[in-house]
């Protein structure tokens, strides 16, 4: 409930904006996701495990075979990271 009262003041850009620039999130991704959150991604192996760090506003930062990658260059740009599943 506490969550739902914290969040209900925010406005939408507010919300938009929520830990950018201090969160950050990990996430396996698929193959077939690549393309589109990153255009730019050279061919890569459709069997390569993948992981990508994204902003909080979910844009896209790294796009890595090595998860450790990930935690690293979230603490280079000095952000907090969680993991989605």
């Amino acid at each position: 409930m506490l969550i739902k009262e914290a969040t209900s003041n925010l406005s939408v850009m507010e919300l938009t904006h929520l830990g950018s620039g201090e969160v950050g999130y990990i996430r396996k991704i698929r193959f077939e996701d690549v393309a589109r959150c990153f255009p730019d991604a050279p061919e890569i192996d459709p069997s390569t495990d993948l992981w990508a760090l994204f902003a909080a506003d979910g844009t896209p930062i790294l796009l890595t075979d090595n998860r450790s990658s990930t935690f690293f260059k979230a603490a280079e740009d000095d952000l907090k990271t969680v993991s989605l599943h």
